[in-house]
């Protein structure tokens, strides 16, 4: 089993880190001072590190490149405070076991157990994995400026842990994300006569379709293909026969299409014209039977499908999702992460990388 003692102390620094980084504000793209601390805080203790942007990354003490390597990964932004706080989002608070702040479960939590983790691997010998960590900007906002922006800087990866609020669950499947902009053509004509071809009218027949189409391959953990038409916008004037109308729809794709696939099918059954925004954000799965799966199987967690996005779906090396927290506190007013939660992520993070690599535990 994981050495008890390192755990506990490696827990403590953690929540102490956890609780400066929570004290410095760190929205998507205003990271610099989170990231200036979580430097700090590895000079501190002796570990080199890199850093591009508000991205710091290290490996351990003896990095073999020989090795395949495991990437500990999660992010430092975060999004903004909603006006339901009652707290000072800024003010590290432990009251009944729960440390309150803005980011404290999403994601600081996993964050700083991920990089105690990284701190008990760091100087042992003889490991048959490299592990690295990477403390990582703009993930909230799906930013450039991300873990996408360090990946070639990081060199050969074998495997990421991403860390997310899971319950210490292990999401290994998590849904992409399709953005349509969509556009019927008609032509424009008074409305007191049979002018014109309504674009309105030409937009319903699509909008039904998205409605009602059955992706035929259904993912075992994510379900069916999600489509949800958000946004419509048509016509200026009441007497005007519109000759376009706008809409928009969210696909939340799973493991079983990719984009294009998805869009080759759209545009089968659609006159409208599409424009994807983007086909950057994709969906991810790990088999049951990699090791770091069994690893977990064998200490009890469960696996899942997550329907919330993260970094996975920028990341494209295998991943698996998992983490300390709890998703529904995420983006709350209130924010917390319960201290109890933070011990165990780096107890657990430890011992599924002890049994995956085959130590003795």
């Amino acid at each position: 089993m994981p050495d008890k003692e390192s755990i506990s102390r490696l827990t403590t620094d953690a929540i102490d880190l956890l609780q400066q980084l929570i004290s410095i504000q760190s929205f998507s793209k205003e990271e610099d001072g989170t990231a200036n601390a979580i430097s700090q805080f590895l000079s501190s203790h002796n570990i080199d590190f890199r850093r591009k942007g508000n991205n710091i990354w290290a490996y351990n003490k003896n990095f073999d490149p020989a090795k395949p390597t495991i990437l500990l990964n999660s992010h430092h932004d975060t999004v903004k405070p909603n006006p339901g706080w009652t707290k000072d989002p800024f003010k590290p608070e432990i009251q009944d076991g729960k440390l309150y702040g803005l980011g404290s479960n999403d994601a600081g939590g996993c964050l700083v157990s991920l990089i105690a983790t990284f701190r008990y691997f760091y100087d042992k010998n003889d490991l048959p994995y490299n592990i690295a960590v990477a403390a990582t900007a703009e993930e909230e906002n799906s930013g450039f400026n991300g873990i996408e922006s360090i990946l070639e800087d990081l060199g050969n990866i074998d495997l990421v842990i991403v860390g997310e609020p899971t319950k210490m669950q292990m999401a290994i499947a998590e849904k992409g994300l399709l953005v349509l902009d969509c556009v019927a053509h008609g032509k424009t004509g008074h409305a007191a006569r049979e002018e014109g071809d309504n674009a309105i009218y030409k937009a319903l027949k699509d909008i039904e379709w998205f409605r009602d189409y059955r992706f035929e391959k259904v993912s075992q953990f994510l379900g069916p293909v999600k489509m949800t038409v958000t946004v419509i916008k048509a016509g200026e004037q009441h007497n005007v026969v519109p000759n376009e109308c706008h809409f928009v729809v969210d696909i939340r794709l799973t493991d079983q299409y990719n984009h294009q696939e998805v869009i080759g099918i759209i545009r089968q059954h659609v006159q409208s014209e599409i424009k994807p925004r983007s086909t950057r954000l994709k969906p991810s799965f790990i088999s049951p039977e990699h090791p770091i799966v069994k690893a977990g199987l064998e200490m009890g967690l469960t696996t899942y499908g997550s329907p919330t996005s993260s970094d996975q779906s920028v990341i494209p090396y295998t991943s698996i999702k998992i983490g300390p927290g709890d998703s529904a506190r995420s983006h709350t007013a209130d924010e917390f992460i319960y201290l109890k939660e933070t011990e165990d992520g780096v107890g657990k993070y430890v011992e599924i990388l002890e049994r995956m690599m085959g130590l003795q535990i």
